[in-house]
């Protein structure tokens, strides 16, 4: 009962967030009927209320009030870190009407599960976003400041467990080992608990479940503006607006990190298909509405499609294959 409530608040929550994009700032309407694909699912391959989720919904909604698309379908296949949703992706060739939310997470969790199939097997379609990590604790937490977090961490790791909303190898996992490493603790000592998607990690940290948690910047704004959540530091180079946290490397451990998302689509789509996909997003980065979303969820645009997102995928393959290496975690 107690996990039914908690999907179900992070399904709320994503609505919500959602929501706060306002409506046709700026009509990026295109009604020639060639220019839409008919009958476009899009998998989220983690659960409701996730980094996935939350792009994936709030690309769509801006798909369908700038009139860019007619009735679009937002469903969730978790498992695995994404890779179930990515088998059933890859299943689906020469299906020109589905395409999967995914990003940084997916590239790590090929490895640390397993799997049969990569990004590699895809079609690349657009990468849409990047976005900063923020380490954040429960507004009743004894950790005040990062220093404070740090110096427990280090002090007694197994104590300390930290939630991420990806599986090893995936985004949050990767901010945490970084991070540890930054203060000098050994990634076997690390207590990293995952969680399929932001929404359930989320829960963990609100209810004290886990000490602290690592996850993307949209994910848990809301919760820190209500007060809910703490922020304590977060990854990017520089610090993020809106967000009163200084950043890892002003507060004296040397690492930043960023994640990404964007879209793929099965293999096996004929030119048409594809440029149709890219034709899409490229006009849904046009909008207002997009760029307005992109503002209000902490997202800076790192806009990237076809052939050059997919040499980024195989560059970011190989990253996460040497980082996860170098960790010992792959």
């Amino acid at each position: 009962m107690m996990r039914k409530i908690q999907v179900a608040l992070a399904v709320l929550g994503a609505a919500l967030l959602v929501l706060l994009v306002p409506p046709l700032l700026g009509s990026g309407r295109d009604d020639a009927a060639g220019s839409q694909v008919r009958g476009l699912r899009v998998m989220v391959p983690n659960t409701p209320g996730g980094g996935y989720d939350i792009t994936a919904r709030t690309a769509v909604k801006a798909v369908e009030d700038t009139g860019l698309n007619g009735p679009t379908e937002v469903f969730n296949l978790p498992g695995a870190g994404g890779t179930v949703g990515l088998g059933r992706l890859v299943g689906e060739s020469g299906n020109g009407a589905l395409v999967m939310s995914m990003g940084l997470g997916v590239v790590g969790s090929v490895y640390t599960n397993h799997s049969p199939v990569s990004l590699q097997d895809t079609t690349p379609i657009a990468k849409l976003t990047e976005e900063a990590d923020v380490i954040v604790v429960a507004k009743d937490s004894p950790y005040r400041t990062i220093g404070d977090l740090v110096g427990a961490w280090k002090a007694n790791p197994g104590a300390v467990p930290v939630g991420g909303g990806s599986s090893p190898g995936g985004p949050d996992h990767l901010a945490t080992m970084l991070t540890a490493r930054g203060i000098g603790l050994p990634a076997k000592d690390v207590n990293y608990v995952p969680f399929d998607g932001g929404g359930e990690l989320m829960a963990s940290v609100l209810g004290s479940k886990v000490a602290f948690g690592v996850s993307g910047i949209g994910e848990t704004r809301d919760q820190i503006a209500a007060g809910e959540l703490r922020a304590l530091a977060v990854t990017s180079p520089e610090r993020v607006p809106g967000i009163d946290a200084p950043t890892l490397q002003e507060s004296g451990v040397d690492v930043t990190f960023t994640n990404w998302r964007g879209i793929v689509a099965p293999p096996g789509l004929t030119d048409t298909e594809r440029e149709k996909l890219i034709g899409l997003f490229t006009r849904l980065h046009d909008t207002e509405q997009w760029r307005e979303a992109m503002r209000v969820n902490g997202w800076s645009d790192a806009f990237q499609t076809g052939d050059d997102f997919g040499t980024f995928l195989e560059s970011e393959n190989d990253r996460v294959a040497s980082v996860l290496a170098e960790l010992g975690v792959a």
